[in-house]
């Protein structure tokens, strides 16, 4: 099959023809129709995961056919459209048997723990557990949009933020997570307030219904700025970049037994931030992590975007082709592009 692969940390990719896979008794291969390109594929290329092992081929947000199927496998046929979360669980352990498939003790992540989506074809392991089938009224494009940034989002606004009508809720960083979730928190009827450097992913963010924006590049002052939007700190915030400044940032708005949420990874200097604990102490602030969404989880979801409540294809800028990734992906760091590239030619 032909894939984008790399032989080195930061080194070049290349377009190749590789062995096809084959599934697992528990798995299934995919034919993939599009893949998202991701920040967390350049994390990869950079070599910030150190689940990787190269040679590899990058992509974990796809939708596809299946095209092969494991003896074991009993929910899915050939010919089944199907997308698939970035975290995939084995079905088995504590975590999941709990139904908290995305933080399981042996998770799998296609792009990372094995090779991925830029490629005519995937395996997916356990997949029972793991596969989603896909509608009719929702397309491959939009379906590879939601595996990593979108489910993340959703899952951080709705589960682990609670977020309710006439709630205030900031947003730092507005890339595909901070979009996404932009989107999410409107849907709920909060009131969202969206801070980035970039002034046209600001505007994007006020056309998904951000009812206010603040650019950080020109405010010295963004946690007193929000506060005041706020009347007194928001109830929830989510940062969606994962920087030592949007952490604190994030914690420091909060009104008081506000939460705060972790999205955006935290790699090399930024993993260890400092926080603002006096607060969090004081104002009885809570901080949570959210790390994708399960499987299972996706039917209310995919009912939001079937009824048109929530519209990820926004969030697409533009299609390109394997090929095109050769050069997009070490950029995706640049944050140059306001919302989702995705592969959908191979």
């Amino acid at each position: 099959m032909k894939a984008l692969v790399y032989e080195s940390f930061q080194g070049p990719l290349s377009i190749q023809n590789v062995t096809d896979p084959t599934p697992k008794e528990n798995g299934v291969v995919i034919q993939v129709k599009a893949t998202g390109l991701c920040r967390s594929d350049w994390h990869g290329w950079m070599g910030h995961d150190q689940d990787i092992e190269l040679p590899h081929i990058p992509g974990h947000e796809l939708a596809g056919v299946i095209v092969e199927l494991g003896k074991n496998v009993s929910n899915f046929k050939i010919g089944d459209r199907v997308t698939v979360p970035f975290v995939c669980g084995c079905g088995t352990c504590a975590p999941c048997i709990s139904g908290n498939h995305q933080v399981c003790d042996h998770q799998s992540q296609p792009g990372f723990t094995h090779w991925g989506s830029f490629a005519e074809y995937v395996s997916i392991d356990y997949a029972n557990t793991n596969l989603v089938k896909l509608p009719n009224e929702i397309n491959d494009i939009t379906a590879a949009t939601l595996g990593c940034r979108f489910i993340t989002s959703f899952r951080a606004v709705v589960a682990q933020g609670k977020v309710t009508g006439g709630q205030y809720i900031a947003i730092h960083g507005c890339g595909g997570v901070g979009l996404s979730a932009v989107m999410i928190a409107n849907a709920l009827g909060a009131q969202v307030i969206a801070i980035d450097i970039n002034d046209d992913n600001l505007k994007l963010a006020s056309e998904l219904g951000a009812t206010n924006t603040i650019n950080a590049a020109n405010n010295k002052n963004i946690i007193e700025h929000i506060k005041s939007i706020s009347n007194g700190g928001v109830h929830v915030s989510i940062d969606a970049l994962g920087s030592a400044t949007t952490c604190f940032n994030s914690i420091a708005n909060l009104r008081k037994q506000g939460k705060h949420i972790q999205v955006g990874l935290m790699t090399g200097d930024h993993q260890h931030p400092k926080i603002p604990m006096d607060q969090v102490l004081a104002n009885e602030l809570e901080i949570i992590g959210s790390h994708g969404m399960q499987a299972y989880k996706y039917p209310e979801m995919l009912t939001m975007i079937k009824n048109g409540t929530l519209q990820p294809e926004r969030l697409i800028q533009k299609t390109i082709s394997l090929e095109d990734a050769i050069t997009a992906l070490p950029n995706m760091n640049t944050f140059d592009n306001k919302g989702m590239q995705v592969i959908n030619s191979f």
